[in-house]
């Protein structure tokens, strides 16, 4: 039987370029500073250990707010380029000038060379220019005008994205294209809501997309960018990369989807382009042979039409959430909630929300000046606050974020400690609760990064807890300190509950709070689309507006969880999100919110 030839990763995979390490660092540094003292060694040397540091916590892709600041060094690189480039134009122009004199001169002095060195000035010229000059010209064209283009290159390199940074960047377009529905070439033409600085995708683009979901065996978007990327090039764009390669891996992903026939056609395709392709000219006769044997065996079993309908019907995306064992089961609800399509409250409970001016009991902080409250939602009770912190609260708070800002945490529900939501597959992820089965699986939980602010580090953070406090009527002394998350590309929060289930017996034990009671969720910013907060079992969708705030609870006035709490955060699709969140736990509630007499009241 013949055998396929493109079934390796290996075959199709390029390599990465190699980027500069501390040690090209240390080199530059000593030799462009040979005079270094020991105590200037060390500096360099504690210096250097500060980039590592650094650049082992940066996760930039996770942050937009971070990410900001890869604008400024890339604006500083490029004016370190110019003046590199004025620099070799400066000496391109001296070199020019002296060619055009001696080649005037020379014209000259060829037509009677005997006559020309005749003069004994002219001859002396000559061993001047000879002995001296063209030393001089030769150590200019030498001249190295690289030095400090290079050195600021080495040291912006220790802050530069890495391989991680990039391939989550590209996850999260695949992430946003599904949840969101958006066709390859929508999102390669820059056509999304709400975009102000619209960007169109290269072939090059596409190809490296197509490439990262190949990479993790998703034959489905390799499928989807590597079409995009030939569409592209049969349009005419000028690219790189040939048609011959995307047609590669494009053939290879349909195959793997079952479509033999496909496969064949842009096999052939492949040939007429590159008649010596070993790889295309061995798997035409693979395929050849697969699909005659297929064919066969649907003729002998007379289920040729019946087959063909069940190809149509055939969701590919299903089929690869199947092969990648997706760990989220309600993701089709969940997605459906992002897009705002979710299950539409009836009339007869909307009419049940109310908006009014809240003051909690006549709170002596809000009896002058009550805050506006609205229902988003009944069970479970959502309740939104209006204009409930100020600009400049929120940009204090960001301001003291933002130097701390650091990949998100969660609770590991089997051992209770606050670890990082890896984004990686073949690193250790965080649990969720599976509703259906009950049972604790794996997921990609959280892309952002977060800060952690204490009321003592500045009266506006000591002020915001008062008053969450004032409206909610409980204990803040037990409470978390507030979270500040920044949400990168594609930014999000997959479903997840904010208490500890029964199977998850030690979580939040090391703060000896109790369980999570209450959820209060600061929105600081707007986003212009994606970015709501979803709650899947029961279809409720609360949308970011700056300045204002959402509350509910996670726990029955009983104890018991409210599993109808279980909520994520959306994909953003344009914009920037900042949120702040205070999880108030039991602990000091005795009195505020007594218990109820039943499990679910």
């Amino acid at each position: 039987m013949l055998e396929p030839h493109i079934l390796t990763n290996a075959q199709l995979d390029g390599c990465s370029p190699s980027r500069p390490t501390w040690e090209v660092f240390k080199i530059i540094m000593w030799k462009n500073t040979p005079h270094l003292t020991g105590q200037m060694a060390l500096y360099w040397l504690v210096l250097g250990l500060f980039f590592q540091t650094l650049h082992a916590h940066f996760d930039f892709f996770t942050s937009i707010g971070q990410m900001t600041d890869l604008l400024y060094t890339e604006k500083d690189l490029v004016t370190s380029l110019k003046d590199y480039i004025r620099a070799e134009e400066s000496k391109l122009q001296q070199v020019k000038q002296w060619a055009e004199k001696l080649d005037s001169l020379t014209a000259t002095a060829v037509q009677d060379p005997e006559g020309f060195l005749g003069h004994p000035v002219n001859a002396f010229k000559l061993m001047k220019r000879l002995n001296s000059e063209w030393a001089d010209l030769e150590s200019l064209v030498l001249k190295d005008t690289t030095d400090g283009f290079i050195s600021n290159l080495t040291v912006q390199r220790q802050y530069f994205p890495t391989d991680e940074d990039q391939t989550g960047a590209a996850k999260a377009l695949l992430r946003l294209q599904d949840t969101y529905k958006l066709s390859a070439n929508v999102i390669s033409a820059g056509d999304l809501p709400g975009v102000v600085h619209k960007s169109r995708m290269t072939v090059e683009d596409c190809f490296e997309l197509g490439k990262v979901a190949y990479s993790e065996a998703d034959y489905y978007h390799t499928e989807l960018w590597m079409t995009q990327a030939l569409k592209q090039l049969d349009e005419g764009e000028s690219s790189s990369i040939d048609k011959v390669t995307v047609m590669d891996y494009l053939s290879y992903s349909i195959y793997q989807q079952g479509e033999i026939d496909r496969a064949l056609e842009l096999t052939k395709r492949m040939i007429k382009l590159d008649p010596s392709h070993q790889r295309a000219n061995s798997n035409l006769k693979y395929f050849e042979f697969q699909l005659e044997k297929q064919r066969k065996a649907e003729e002998a079993e007379g289920k040729k039409e019946v087959k063909e309908e069940e190809k149509k019907k055939v969701d590919k995306r299903d089929v690869q959430m199947k092969r990648s064992k997706d760990p989220l089961p309600e993701r089709k609800r969940y997605e459906q909630l992002c897009r705002g399509e979710g299950v539409k409250m009836t009339h007869r409970r909307s009419s049940r929300l109310f908006c009014r001016y809240y003051d909690n009991g006549r709170n002596p902080r809000f009896v002058l000046a009550p805050v506006k409250e609205e229902d988003e939602w009944d069970r479970p009770r959502i309740v939104r606050y209006h204009d409930i912190i100020s600009d400049y609260e929120i940009s204090k708070v960001k301001e003291l974020a933002k130097p701390r800002l650091r990949r998100a945490t969660i609770s590991n529900p089997i051992t209770g400690v606050l670890e990082t939501a890896s984004y990686r597959i073949s690193k250790r992820r965080a649990t969720v609760h599976d509703p259906i089965t009950g049972k604790l699986t794996t997921a990609q939980y959280r892309v952002s990064k977060s800060a952690w602010l204490t009321a003592y580090e500045h009266p506006v953070i000591e002020r915001i807890n008062q008053r969450i406090e004032d409206l909610t009527g409980l204990e803040m002394d037990t409470a978390e300190e507030l979270q500040v998350a920044n949400y990168g590309v594609g930014g999000q929060y997959e479903p997840h509950f904010d208490f500890g289930r029964k199977d998850e017996p030690d979580a939040f034990k090391e703060l000896g709070t109790g369980n999570r009671i209450a959820t209060w969720l600061f929105y600081m910013s707007d986003v212009p689309a994606g970015g709501a907060t979803v709650f899947p079992d029961v279809g409720a969708a609360v949308w970011p507006k700056k300045g204002t705030a959402v509350f509910w609870y996670n726990l029955f006035a009983s104890g018991e969880g409210d599993y109808s709490t279980r909520h994520a955060a959306c994909p953003v699709l344009v914009g920037n999100k900042w949120v702040s969140n205070k999880w108030i736990h039991e602990r000091g509630q005795e009195f505020r919110r007594p218990c109820g007499l039943s499990e679910t009241e």
